[in-house]
């Protein structure tokens, strides 16, 4: 037994969702939403039997019996989706910086508990740097966290552009609410660099650095955790202590499903989604079958 699924949003990582949920055991995708003709994602759908429409979110509520709804849009369309969905019962896996629901970054917190009908992937440099960050403040209180992602401006579609400030205000927040920091800041790059570079996150926590090789196991115990759902995910520079801050650099290689090896940032966050959404229909599943 599967939980029945559907994307809104046909666009790149839509259709690297729509791949990932094919190998799922547990989620079959359904349907596949858009607004736009001649979508190449809706197209795509179709040639893989997955019913699609054209209104949007309205065709998703309209089919009967959806369990889970990844949304693939922007801040603002969640914003109006997900009271939608909450009042249709359907569980919101929300892949924009709307955080309407709590954050969720699987190696530190699924929040797929009860009562929770919305999750927010935070954004793809809160996916990579948030477990680095949580891994430091395990073994010493971080004051002050700021992160650095750089992705090839190829990889950064018009979501990624038309949310940049959604995309700093969340991903400060997850540092703090998930990674528990004091206080942090995010700062994206778009490297226009050919060949495209992949993407590349600098993680500064200021802390107390005296035990450097306590802090380094449970970054490299975070990162192996990470790398249960993003294989690509490792440490691209070993941490290391200067003065009083504590410095680690990782990198991201996509999957390759869909878009291109470079994309770590946009397969980061889609590998996220199904790691959670897997986690929720277990325990769905399980409550069925028991």
């Amino acid at each position: 037994m599967k939980l029945r699924t559907a994307i809104v949003g046909p666009g790149n990582i839509g259709i690297d969702l729509m791949l990932k949920i094919a190998r799922s055991e547990h989620l079959e995708l359904v349907m596949m939403a858009g607004i736009v003709p001649d979508s190449y994602g809706l197209k795509l759908a179709e040639e893989r039997g997955i019913k699609t429409t054209l209104e949007g979110i309205q065709g998703i509520l309209k089919e009967a019996n959806i369990d889970i709804v990844f949304d693939a849009t922007g801040a603002r369309a969640h914003q109006m989706h997900a009271p939608l969905l909450k009042a249709a019962g359907i569980f919101a896996v929300d892949l924009t910086p709307a955080a309407v629901g709590p954050y969720c970054v699987p190696a530190v917190a699924l929040n797929v508990g009860s009562g929770v009908d919305n999750v927010n992937m935070v954004t793809c440099g809160g996916q990579a740097t948030v477990p680095i960050v949580a891994a430091i403040n395990q073994v010493v209180p971080v004051e002050y966290a700021e992160i650095v992602a750089t992705i090839s401006s190829k990889s950064a579609g018009p979501g990624t552009r038309q949310n940049i400030d959604e995309f700093t205000e969340t991903t400060r927040s997850a540092l703090i609410k998930v990674g528990g920091a004091k206080d942090g800041k995010a700062i994206i790059i778009l490297n226009p660099a050919e060949p495209p570079v992949m993407m590349r996150n600098t993680i500064y926590c200021k802390c107390d650095t005296r035990n450097i090789d306590k802090i380094k196991e449970s970054i490299h115990a975070m990162v192996a955790e990470v790398k249960k759902y993003v294989p690509g995910y490792h440490l691209k520079v070993e941490p290391y202590a200067d003065g009083e801050r504590v410095v680690a650099m990782v990198e991201v290689e996509g999957a390759g499903d869909y878009l291109p090896k470079y994309s770590g940032n946009l397969d980061i966050i889609t590998s996220a989604a199904i790691a959670v959404a897997e986690r929720y229909a277990q325990h769905k599943l399980k409550g069925v079958n028991s």
